[in-house]
């Protein structure tokens, strides 16, 4: 592969972004900007891939807000987030990571792909950039895309579009693209594809997946998706094993190991989390054996206490009895443990979905649905190293949807972001609020950073004026 001249200034740009944030930690601002660089598209790959991955794992976001409001997850200590108060400098942080190190160094890693007239490479940056806007906008609803990588070109206060009729058809359109482009033309180096190995064909099927999963949400809100489902299903490339699915598996030791390791075990504040008591209730109400993995007994593993969660949200934690780690359960070794991978999106979920398309009428039929709820719910089993798996009979129709939803919840433990997009999407399980809760219903979307306000105040109030309120509860489209 034939490497070629880049200037840097381009990859500084990058982190610069469009939003001109604060971007501390990248070694490409201390580069000189004066001497051309050979840049290979390939070694932007690995970076892209672990910054998303790590957010997608990021204790403060994904962790504190979207595993803590969908309830698989509580705080005995410092538990604000319980009450629906994110944590604003971890908003900003999510905003930041997603635009510039992750869409804009694949947006340069593409066009870099181009010149080297390697096609796998462009589809791979394809496929990141979706899944990075797919991020984004079911967290923040509009957001600046069409004009979100022309830092360089001078424009730094992008407009916002519009979620429904503008993003969400841009991000099936990269895909489908990207789809085009996976076709064996060129090469993925494996050393830098920490996903993937280098593979095209399971980078082609990762992107006919995350289709599938962009055009279910779509279809939530009015989207005609039927046809688009039933063709990715004939098509043959959705994933078909848990082998297939997208996950980074993290390395042994810091700063490569799994966000929860580095910032628990390491950090000494395992006891600081625990589990929440929706989930640990219906998981012992249905015999499900992946309680065992999600949790620890109270006391420890081999304690014989059993499993106990806590309520959501109360205030005044360090006086109710669920504020003493020892009452509760922490969180499953499993998912403490340094290779524990991030989840882009896995086979559990896939099938789910599948199931869901199928009672709706989307593809297959309610026969079809019965066999992708058990495929799912076994898939899930298996990533937690079972072989046995609940008793659950399929019902069908609208209590099958429910089913369906309810083990997707489950299946989606430790995946913060998606388990909250799912609930706010299907609406099941119905929740609790949380106890002491600042907020009237369970946040439906992240407040926009605060620096859009003084940064991009006018496409800032543009975007609120169409959207509805810069606040948690403001619905999005397809909810």
């Amino acid at each position: 592969m034939k490497k070629i001249k880049y200037l840097i200034l381009i990859l500084i740009a990058s982190q610069l972004t469009i939003f001109t944030s604060c971007d501390t930690g990248f070694e490409e601002t201390n580069t000189n900007t004066n001497d051309p660089t050979e840049v290979p598209a390939e070694l932007l790959l690995a970076g892209t891939l672990r910054s998303t991955a790590n957010s997608n794992s990021n204790i403060f976001l994904a962790g504190e807000a979207g595993s803590c409001w969908v309830q698989h997850l509580g705080k005995p200590v410092y538990n604000t987030n319980e009450l629906y108060v994110p944590r604003q400098g971890s908003i900003e942080n999510l905003w930041t990571v997603l635009y510039s190190q992750v869409i804009k160094d694949a947006d340069v890693m593409q066009k870099l792909a181009v010149v080297e007239e390697n096609s796998n490479l462009q589809g791979v940056a394809q496929v990141i950039k979706a899944n990075a806007y797919h991020i984004l906008t079911d967290s923040f609803g509009d957001i600046p895309m069409t004009e979100a990588l022309n830092a360089e070109n001078g424009n730094i206060t992008p407009k916002y579009d519009n979620s429904q009729t503008e993003v969400y058809p841009a991000i099936l359109a990269m895909l489908d693209e990207a789809i085009t482009l996976l076709n064996g033309s060129g090469s993925i180096d494996a050393s830098q594809d920490i996903l993937y190995g280098g593979d095209y064909t399971l980078w082609k099927k990762f992107a006919a997946s995350l289709k599938f999963r962009v055009l279910m949400r779509a279809s939530s809100g009015g989207y005609n998706a039927g046809p688009e489902l039933q063709a990715l299903v004939s098509g043959g490339n959705l994933f078909a094993s848990n082998d297939e699915e997208a996950k980074l598996v993290y390395l042994s030791a810091a700063p490569n190991a799994n966000p929860y390791f580095e910032g628990l075990v390491n950090g000494g504040r395992d006891t600081e989390w625990c589990l929440g008591e929706e989930l640990v209730e219906f998981m012992k109400n249905s015999g499900d054996p992946r309680l065992a993995v999600y949790a620890q007994e109270v006391g420890g593993n081999g304690s014989g206490n059993g499993y106990v969660g806590k309520p959501a949200g109360i205030k005044d934690i360090a006086n109710s009895p669920f504020g003493d780690s020892n009452n509760v359960s922490l969180i499953g070794e499993k998912y403490l443990e340094a290779e524990e991978p991030s989840y882009f999106m896995s086979f559990a979920q896939l099938n789910l979905l599948m199931a869901e398309a199928a009672e709706r009428g989307l593809i297959g039929s309610s026969a079809d649905a019965a066999g992708y709820f058990s495929a799912g719910i076994a898939a899930s089993c298996a990533n937690n190293g079972l072989m046995t798996v609940p008793s659950i009979t399929y019902s069908g129709g609208a209590s099958g949807l429910q089913q369906i939803a309810e083990q997707s919840w489950v299946a989606l433990y430790m995946q913060g972001f998606e388990a909250w997009a799912e609930l706010r999407r299907t609406g099941f399980p119905v929740l609790p609020l949380a106890q002491d809760a600042e907020e009237p219903s369970i946040p439906t979307r992240f407040n926009y950073p605060i620096s859009q306000q003084s940064l991009n105040g006018i496409n800032y109030t543009a975007a609120v004026s169409t959207q509805g309120t810069d606040g948690l509860v403001t619905p999005l489209w397809w909810q």
